[in-house]
């Protein structure tokens, strides 16, 4: 019979994780290194904000489409879309998130946008903040 401890020094079970977009490797295995748990889920929602509807091959409807956004005028309706756009791509890419808020403030002198996304990961007690800015790049 094994009996198995948790103590202090044991960490627990990864529930999710992702490579790193840039395919960084560990230094010490040399494998590709892996986001965990938290840090997966913030990248992975954090690139389905930052694309745009067909961009992905062979994945055309994926995406938030939110960059273009950015070049519309900046009025409080245009920050009720772009927050409700992002309340959509969430729910519906991100089954591992269960979204709490979206708050998307944005600056009349500067072309930014910073959107604040809440939510929990399934099976993990504790809210987690994501916090992206979009600026316009053409």
């Amino acid at each position: 019979m094994v009996v198995q401890l948790n103590s202090p020094g044991r960490s627990r079970p990864s529930l999710f994780s992702d490579f790193h977009k840039d395919m960084t490797q560990n230094p010490i295995s040399e494998d590709l290194a892996i986001k965990r748990d938290e840090e997966a889920v913030k990248e992975a929602i954090k690139n389905l904000i930052l694309t745009d509807r067909g961009e992905r091959l062979m994945q055309p409807l994926v995406g938030g489409n939110i960059r273009a956004m950015l070049f519309e005028n900046n009025t409080p309706a245009t920050i009720k879309i772009i927050q409700e756009m992002v309340k959509e791509t969430v729910r519906i890419y991100e089954p591992r998130a269960t979204l709490l808020d979206v708050i998307v403030q944005s600056s009349l002198d500067e072309s930014t946008v910073q959107v604040a996304i809440y939510f929990y990961i399934n099976n993990v007690e504790q809210p987690i903040t994501l916090t992206v800015f979009l600026e316009r790049t053409r």
